[in-house]
């Protein structure tokens, strides 16, 4: 048979997943390379499901999903926001990833360029690369908490950029962008008619600062607005999201696509999603706290043993860095996991930002993150102290 020409096959490998699976081979092993909620799925929003399966309600739905649960996200867009948004709005999909990966489909033409942060989540380039558009990146910094400005954002457009996607709270770096910066991409994208993807996914995980969305000061319909379930309400595996669409003929493109890709949501997730979003909200508010105390605690312990990491404002990643030891973090990933059983994401898969860096989820089980914080600790002592050795005149 003949190799395909599909861009398919030019979707590049996740670094994450290529640790997560090396990792799932060691019994022994301290996972903190996947961003998963340590908790269980709050026991409202499974009864929910269970109540509809036991029920029959498990047939298709629409496409876009069920009136009430696009209601109730429309809702919550209103709400927090500050924008009024109706369900004709919604279209609920199979996680945000499937919705972000069908916008992409609707909007950009092959050769078509979205500029994504760099830090960058990987499966941006590689949704791109499927539809034949091109991912190109606006830099971030460390120094700056990745927040990324306004000025680099402009100086990356080229007459090919169609979109420039946001993500805040970020996922890999935790950042939370202030006002002053959405406003600012949002009226570069206005000057140059692009359209503007703002993946909210870690909406609701902030440590004390606010979240803000451009979707709060669209006027011209250029704002989509990705949303997740998974993260808030521990229900990865539920796959659940939606897209916020204020053009019409957008929403038209995106049920289309939806029937041609997945005829529509599982009817069991989305009445498992209404009661997350309708019911008792505790489960989130929780969530956070110990994000907020994991947080620092992971922070303290990695100061303390003289290792620098950007301290996040939201989501539940920390970005340490380990440039003190080397520039390579994807061999130190792997020298981690073989020698200290400890599996974390190497900052290479992000980006050039990132390379000398590692990503450690939060969101693992409080002594599993100081365990495996400390060893890794440990690991950059035994490296270092093997540089210096090195470094030693030979008799």
């Amino acid at each position: 048979m003949p190799l395909t020409q599909s861009a398919v096959a030019h979707i590049p490998r996740s670094g994450i997943r290529t640790l997560m699976e090396l990792a799932l081979r060691d019994p022994q092993a301290i996972h903190l390379e996947i961003g998963e909620p340590d908790a269980v799925t709050a026991p409202h929003i499974v009864e929910a499901a269970h109540a509809a399966a036991v029920s029959g309600r498990t047939g298709y739905t629409s496409s876009t999903g069920l009136p009430a649960l696009r209601a109730a996200f429309a809702d919550r867009v209103t709400a927090t926001r500050g924008r009024p948004t109706g369900p004709e709005e919604i279209v609920v999909t199979t996680g945000a990833m499937h919705a972000l990966a069908m916008a992409m489909a609707a909007l950009l033409a092959p050769g078509d360029e979205i500029l994504v942060p760099d830090p960058e989540f990987p499966n941006w380039r590689m949704q791109a690369v499927a539809v034949g558009a091109v991912a190109r990146t606006y830099p971030t910094h460390a120094e700056h908490g990745f927040v990324p400005r306004a000025a680099d954002i402009e100086a990356a457009i080229t007459d090919r950029t169609r979109a420039i996607l946001l993500c805040s709270p970020n996922n890999p770096t935790g950042a939370v962008y202030p006002r002053a910066t959405i406003e600012a991409v949002y009226d570069i994208a206005r000057r140059h008619d692009l359209w503007l993807f703002s993946d909210e996914c870690y909406e609701a995980i902030t440590f004390d600062v606010p979240h803000v969305s451009p979707c709060a000061m669209d006027v011209d319909g250029r704002v989509l607005t990705f949303l997740s379930l998974s993260k808030s309400y521990a229900m990865t595996g539920w796959r659940l999201g939606c897209v916020v669409i204020p053009d019409p003929k957008v929403v038209e493109l995106m049920s289309q696509l939806a029937e041609a890709t997945v005829a529509c949501p599982s009817a069991l997730s989305q009445h498992a999603g209404l009661a997350a979003l309708t019911g008792p909200q505790d489960c989130v508010a929780e969530a956070v706290d110990s994000y907020r105390e994991r947080r620092d605690a992971a922070v303290a312990l990695l100061t303390a043993r003289g290792i620098d990491c950007v301290r996040p404002d939201g989501a539940f990643y920390l970005m340490v860095d380990v440039s003190r030891v080397t520039d390579d973090s994807h061999a130190f990933a792997l020298d981690l996991l073989a020698e200290q059983h400890v599996a974390v994401a190497p900052g290479a898969t992000f980006g050039p930002a990132a390379a000398s860096m590692v990503r450690v989820s939060l969101a693992s089980e409080r002594g599993q993150l100081i365990e495996g914080l400390s060893r890794l600790a440990d690991h950059v002592d035994a490296c270092a102290a093997r540089r210096e050795l090195l470094a030693l005149p030979q008799a």
